[in-house]
């Protein structure tokens, strides 16, 4: 079957299962607790020697929600991991919202872009398109003018877009609505993964982690600090991978340093 034949198939499942789940939907709504970002500057730089100029853009992940300042979460360890390995100052930026879709990125983020050109591109966005029931081909299309309007802003950098989590282990959300949106979450992975695939100077980074709680900050639904460790590590190891062959060392030996990094070997 072709991957369109696929997808259809797998939104017709979808949707017809969603009315029995909607009320459980509800509840969680209504009773999750909802962590603020992290606090602090949104800008930092990290290391020495020559600059390496990193933005992060999107989600509640590039906020920084479940760490208690931006430079323990995904931006800053990011940061952090790529200044050890590259031996440079790692300047990073980020502009992340809470509860933001690919549409809100699009349409409001980009413009808060500095005019300066990037060496590297770190995104975060999709979950909140899952569990705001946005439509797949809405979410392809948002995806592809993302990649555009970051490659114009920066024809050099490299993009790594962070895959969607194993959203059908995350404890906040109760079986069968967590099965139902992890379902649903690995469609749109799906489509991530083809929509980026286009794009030569982007890679899809499978976020992969063990779906313990204490891997998760108190709302059972965003990393904890330990988790962004890995999860920097990881984005920092494609980063290096992308970068021109005699970086190629340091991507290894990065790879090797965290347990997150298995997805990628």
């Amino acid at each position: 079957m072709s991957e369109r034949g696929t997808r259809m198939l797998r939104g017709l499942a979808f949707w017809s299962l969603l009315p029995f789940v909607s009320l459980q939907a509800l509840r969680v709504r209504k009773s999750a607790l909802r962590l603020p970002p992290a606090s602090g500057p949104c800008a930092g730089s990290i290391g020495s020697g020559a600059a390496f100029r990193l933005l992060a853009i999107g989600d509640s992940i590039i906020a920084g929600v479940g760490a208690s300042s931006l430079d323990k979460a995904l931006v800053g360890r990011t940061a952090e991991a790529l200044a050890g390995a590259l031996g440079r100052t790692v300047e990073w930026h980020s502009i992340g919202r809470s509860g933001i879709d690919s549409g809100g990125v699009v349409k409001q983020l980009l413009g808060d872009l500095p005019p300066a050109p990037v060496d590297a591109f770190l995104v975060s966005v999709g979950v909140n398109d899952v569990t705001s029931l946005r439509r797949s081909s809405t979410w392809e299309h948002n995806l592809a003018s993302l990649l555009l309007a970051l490659t114009d802003h920066s024809p050099g950098a490299v993009i790594v877009f962070a895959g969607m989590p194993p959203l059908h282990g995350f404890p906040l959300l109760p079986q069968p609505l967590r099965a139902l949106i992890g379902f649903r979450g690995e469609t749109f992975d799906r489509i991530s993964r083809t929509t980026i695939a286009a794009h030569p100077q982007a890679r899809h980074v499978p976020v992969e982690f063990p779906s313990h709680a204490d891997r998760f900050s108190a709302d059972g639904f965003h990393p904890s600090e330990a988790s962004y460790v890995d999860f920097g590590r990881t984005m920092a190891s494609s980063i290096l991978a992308m970068l021109p062959s005699k970086r190629q060392k340091s991507a290894r030996a990065l790879a090797d340093s965290g347990p997150m990094l298995d997805a990628l070997r």
